[in-house]
């Protein structure tokens, strides 16, 4: 799986990961903050951006297309940035391969099992994909009543595109995402590494918990916890330059 990513930057190498329906262009106001500070990996992860597509989105698989990255660049250790579910493939890197993490930065998720809270969201990208409107409009009158958040519904229309034949469809593999989505919700599995990490969480988000604390710190006994506040899930859009200063300062070990 030869994973689509872009480098910037120069310095310690840092693997920017995405979250579910996503792509690595969703983290671009972090990367301009940090690029003078890091070599910056960004990545697209499997069936998302333009990344090649797959019937699975395990974890474990996930996070070996990110080690295939590094060995492409010629990487032996690199720290890592993941939200959401690009936190889970972090953590599972994490797991899999520590020798090869420096510092983890964890936005906004735990490694937890999570309900089923995008199948409303993922009806409305099937019914676009069905009636198959041939503009970004007519999608958008299709899936709004199935999104509540214009933020998020925007964030989603950005999948909807012209493809190579001329016809309008979704960026990322729907098919794949709907069919393996247990996956994608799933909890990391593993031993208690020692990798320094650092969970941000979103003050007015409930993906990161006080009832997730033991798991946490189980799976990551170095693990701190620091609330951006004002923010919800998507922090790293909502005040990018305190996160990357957060993130920075981590990384330098000044946090």
């Amino acid at each position: 799986m030869e994973l689509f990513y872009r480098t910037k930057g120069e310095g310690e190498p840092l693997l920017m990961l995405h979250g579910l329906f996503g792509s690595a262009d969703n983290l671009g106001g972090l990367v301009r903050a940090l690029e003078s500070e890091f070599r910056m990996v960004m990545v697209d992860h499997r069936n998302h951006g333009r990344s090649p597509h797959a019937t699975t989105n395990s974890y474990p698989e996930m996070a070996e297309d990110i080690f295939d990255v590094m060995d492409r660049e010629g990487i032996d250790r690199a720290h890592v940035f993941g939200h959401s579910m690009g936190g889970k493939v972090a953590m599972q890197m994490a797991q899999l391969g520590p020798d090869r993490i420096g510092r983890l930065v964890v936005g906004d998720i735990s490694p937890v099992s999570y309900d089923r809270h995008h199948d409303r969201i993922l009806e409305g990208m099937q019914a676009v994909a069905d009636a198959a409107p041939q503009d970004r409009a007519g999608a958008e009158e299709i899936l709004s009543p199935f999104v509540e958040e214009p933020d998020v519904l925007s964030f989603l229309l950005t999948n909807w595109r012209r493809g190579d034949g001329g016809d309008w469809r979704w960026r990322l593999n729907l098919d794949a995402i709907r069919g393996d989505y247990n996956a994608i919700i799933s909890g990391i599995e593993g031993e208690g590494v020692d990798t320094p990490t650092l969970f941000l969480r979103g003050g007015l988000s409930d993906y990161v918990l006080a009832d997730h604390r033991n798991t946490i710190l189980k799976l990551f006994p170095n693990a701190t916890v620091r609330t951006v506040e004002g923010t919800g899930h998507w922090l790293h859009a909502e005040k990018p330059d305190l996160v990357a200063r957060l993130i920075s300062r981590f990384l330098h070990n000044e946090l």
